[in-house]
């Protein structure tokens, strides 16, 4: 039974940990398989090609483990991979990440607009349609944030080299006036609290993960495929780096889901995850 399958969902590390809870937030009975590439995180200084294939890869292996649909939970997997993996699996479904463009200008109030993302995702053909179409009239401010993805893996979340990271990062955006931030990766969230500190109350912070958790759960209603009200979940992790200190990190991230959580090392051979 189609049903009873577990949602695969994967990132370049733990960033994909902010979209997964939404997802077990808003499924409670479904199980998952969550998969941390760390062997190469991170993805965005790195070529779209190398994405690809990686993603290619660890896409291979959730269908391996009998995954209903793939969750790409990371922003530059998203823009360098999700047309060539609906394009390589045709009957998978897929649900990816875009940075929030068109909810921040429906709810400007001034025009001005900022996202923060990694290079590869705003060099991706994805981002800049999304601001061809959403846009309109608004000022859509862009801002690379080196460093933050490294600091959230290392669990490095409120310290002063994080902080003084985020400031060089947000200060140009504020400067600029921005009303509404968009959070382009899905590390960010993790930062959440020390941003909006840092900006203060006039600005809006969009976390677009609790919008693919529900794009998840009409993908799975749409191809009857959600799991029933009597099913008990489960939920499985596998890392390409340390088991252990990805087990700490769940605790950090994610306290009230990793009690007694299933993880696992995995690693890759050639172009295999095995």
């Amino acid at each position: 039974m189609e049903s009873v399958k577990p949602v695969g969902v994967f990132d370049s590390g733990v960033g994909g940990l902010s979209v997964w809870r939404e997802i077990v937030q808003h499924l409670p009975h479904e199980s998952t398989i969550y998969l941390a590439d760390q062997a190469h995180v991170p993805y965005g200084p790195r070529a779209l090609d190398q994405v690809q294939a990686l993603s290619e890869g660890i896409v291979r292996f959730l269908l391996s483990q009998g995954c209903k649909i793939v969750v790409v939970a990371c922003n530059t997997a998203s823009a360098a991979a999700l047309h060539d993996l609906r394009r390589i699996f045709p009957g998978v479904p897929f649900v990816g990440m875009e940075p929030a463009v068109k909810p921040a200008v429906e709810q400007t109030r001034n025009g001005v607009v900022g996202v923060i993302a990694t290079q590869a995702t705003f060099q991706g053909a994805l981002f800049a349609s999304l601001v061809e179409r959403y846009g309109g009239d608004a000022r859509v401010l862009t801002r690379i944030c080196p460093g933050l993805v490294t600091a959230v893996e290392a669990g490095a979340l409120d310290t002063p080299r994080t902080e003084a990271l985020l400031r060089e990062c947000l200060t140009p955006l504020i400067d600029a006036g921005i009303d509404q931030l968009v959070l382009g990766c899905t590390h960010y969230p993790f930062l959440q609290p020390i941003i909006e500190w840092i900006l203060g109350p006039e600005v809006h912070v969009i976390d677009p993960a609790p919008a693919v958790a529900r794009q998840v759960s009409r993908v799975l209603a749409r191809r009857n495929m959600e799991a029933g009200p009597g099913q008990v979940s489960c939920h499985t992790f596998y890392t390409s780096g340390d088991a252990g200190a990805f087990s700490v990190m769940l605790g950090r991230l994610l306290p009230l889901h990793a009690k007694d959580v299933d993880v696992r090392a995995i690693r890759w051979r050639g172009n295999c995850l095995r």
